[in-house]
């Protein structure tokens, strides 16, 4: 007798309730799952682009947005700082690593970075084609850029004034130079062009645009480092022959390389510096910086512009808000299971009280009480196994769609191909609420009276 023959023609036999059941249980799994993967994929981008990373000095303001600019590059920066006030930074006991960061400029929608060699070997990335830069106007992109651009060793691009892709003021008198292309390494250096930070200071000491300077608040998101904003002089600057019509000449050197002047540090400023603290004798992050930094910053005199931020602590707090929207979208998922489950028992209960002469039958041909509750088990162990199956499909084809989206959205690339442990659990789970859902039917089956059922019939 071949039970998992008997156990599929008594569900395919009624296709409208097994319809519902498999469509019930394939819901609350795809939904578990697509959850499961977007949030495992985004913390570990999260978690991995603030590793190291201690603290966050920039100008005052919102403590997350200084985190969501310059670690991820995804907000407009809370301001500028002199470079002058962060001097004593790198000088200070408590700190192993000071990287500089020079936002105001992007290419294309990618943000054009002024820093130092150091922000690349922070995060370990190899370099696939090409070199660091070695001098001004020297850029290395990332590998998402580079594929998205089409940008190789030897293309030339002019930044943009600006962060954000709309309408944005071309920077025209000096044009960057692509030297590097970074391999991937999904970390936030895919989606960036670095170049030193006098790059940054020397596009805009030939561009300042006093009136396009706004407050963080301002769509233009527009927060230039290295502009001084005292005594701007937009006259002197000879256009002419300049297309100003927003293009951007890839591939195109239209200057001849030259060795250019060094730009002073004089009044120039910087968005931010990542830090990373020294360790201790036992090679452990120093507690005294955690408590020394915030109280230097707070309490000494010339330094009142300067604010900082833990990452660590931003990101949870990010993380946590975000956390209310995928837990009730969890409790949903938890919902739609268990009515699957009811589900899956009025249908296997409701076939077991019009099959009761017919298991009968079974009985007298020598089918045992186990091969029977075994049969009715296995029809509610199927519904959760291809229900799992077709969950598992929609939530992996639904990532594959969604990828794009997510991408442009968050920046970070995301994968369906991913296979998480956690959705092996989620195997066990219905394939456990089938069984449970069949209990009592099986049951039923397992105490049929031969002689009172054949007697009714």
């Amino acid at each position: 007798m071949n039970l998992f023959k008997l156990s599929w023609k008594n569900l395919v036999s009624k296709p409208l309730n097994l319809g519902l059941s498999l469509l019930l249980v394939a819901l609350g799994v795809g939904l578990t799952s697509i959850l499961l993967l977007i949030n495992k994929q985004f913390q570990d981008r999260l978690y991995n682009n603030i590793d190291g990373i201690n603290m966050v000095v920039g100008a005052k303001g919102s403590p997350l947005q200084m985190i969501l600019s310059s670690v991820y590059h995804i907000d407009v920066p809370t301001g500028n700082i002199p470079i002058k006030k962060t001097k004593w930074i790198k000088k200070s006991k408590f700190i192993s690593k000071a990287i500089p960061l020079a936002l105001g400029d992007s290419y294309k929608g990618y943000r054009i970075v002024g820093t130092d060699n150091q922000l690349p070997e922070h995060y370990k990335v190899r370099m696939d084609k090409g070199k660091l830069w070695e001098k001004d106007m020297q850029a290395c992109v990332g590998s998402k850029v580079a594929q998205k651009l089409n940008l190789k060793i030897g293309s030339t691009f002019h930044g943009a004034h600006g962060l954000i892709n709309d309408g944005m003021h071309v920077h025209e008198t000096h044009s960057y130079k692509v030297v590097g292309i970074f391999d991937k390494s999904n970390t936030v250096i895919d989606q960036l062009i670095l170049t030193n930070v006098s790059s940054v200071w020397r596009v805009h000491e030939d561009h300042d645009h006093e009136d396009e300077f706004v407050e963080t608040e301002s769509n233009d998101s527009s927060n230039h480092a290295g502009h001084n904003h005292e005594g701007h002089n937009h006259e002197g600057h000879n256009h002419e022959g300049h297309n100003h019509d927003g293009h951007n000449h890839d591939g195109h050197n239209h200057e001849p390389e030259k060795e250019l002047a060094p730009v002073s540090e004089e009044g120039k400023e910087i968005t931010a510096m990542l830090l990373t603290f020294a360790k201790d004798k036992q090679g452990n992050t120093s507690t005294m910086a955690n408590v020394q930094l915030p109280k230097i910053i707070d309490e000494t005199e010339g330094l009142e512009e300067l604010g900082y931020a833990i990452p660590a602590i931003q990101l949870k707090r990010l993380l946590d808000n975000m956390g209310l929207g995928a837990g009730f979208l969890y409790v949903l998922a938890l919902i739609i299971i268990g009515i699957s489950a009811f589900s899956m028992f009025i249908s296997l209960y409701s076939s077991m009280k019009e099959r009761k002469y017919e298991v009968a039958l079974m009985r007298t041909m020598g089918a045992s009480r186990m091969q029977l509750f075994f049969m009715v088990s296995l029809e509610g162990i199927l519904i959760g196994l291809f229900g799992y199956i077709i969950g598992i499909c929609i939530s992996h084809g639904g990532m594959a769609l969604l990828a794009d989206y997510l991408e442009e959205t968050y920046q970070y690339s995301f994968s369906a191909t991913m296979f998480l442990v956690e959705e092996f659990y989620l195997l066990i789970g219905s394939v456990t609420i089938g069984f449970i859902a069949a209990l009592i039917p099986a049951l039923q089956a397992y105490r049929t009276n031969i002689s009172s059922t054949l007697g009714q019939g």
